[in-house]
């Protein structure tokens, strides 16, 4: 029976994940050994940390439950397009739509606005009701960044069963963590163990 929990993982951040905060996203819901899982991203309040921990919004926005789904979602498509690029397969329409919807709801350029005493003046706007479209729309360039930049190359699935985290692959190594490649090893061990022992 699979179980959420609700404390963060005890895990590094795999590797990569500090130089891309799309891959720290879409790492941000965990699936552990023994049928456990973690989403860092599950309540409003953990959303709003979240992004407020990678500099994406301020401590006070007051994140609901409608902008912690949105992340939720890209996190989702992100996965969707990280697993198709590492399994060099055609990513979902889906998921290109996604990324791409919110990496075009935020102007790039300010504005130009009208003011009825003192004229056109240009801005950016940024209330607060926009925050997590500004957030969305950066996580999704750095996704798609990393995607076709010269990190595409190294970018892997853990190959620890049953972790679903992605990582920048540094020579060999095709696990987010070292408790992921313990683990990884411990299995390989046993099943030739056990295969020895069936000869």
């Amino acid at each position: 029976m699979d179980e959420t929990v609700a404390e963060e993982p005890d895990l590094p951040s795999a590797p990569g994940a500090e130089q891309y905060p799309s891959l720290d996203l879409a790492n941000s819901a965990v699936v552990l050994p023994g049928g456990r899982s973690v989403d860092l991203l599950a309540a409003p309040a953990q959303a709003n940390r979240w992004l407020t921990e990678r500099g994406l919004a301020p401590v006070d926005a007051g994140m609901r439950e409608m902008c912690a789904t949105q992340l939720r979602v890209l996190r989702e498509q992100i996965r969707s397009l990280f697993a198709s690029h590492v399994a060099a397969l055609p990513a979902l329409p889906a998921a290109l739509t996604a990324v791409n919807d919110a990496l075009t709801k935020v102007p790039t350029a300010p504005l130009l606005q009208w003011d009825d005493e003192d004229g056109p003046y240009r801005v950016t706007p940024h209330p607060v009701t926009e925050i997590v479209d500004h957030a969305l729309a950066t996580l999704a360039s750095d996704a798609a960044d990393l995607l076709t930049g010269p990190d595409a190359a190294r970018l892997t699935a853990c190959g620890s069963t049953p972790c679903n985290r992605y990582l920048l692959r540094h020579g060999r190594r095709h696990w987010c963590s070292t408790r992921c490649g313990d683990r990884a090893r411990a299995a390989r061990a046993y099943a030739r163990r056990a295969q020895a022992g069936g000869s």
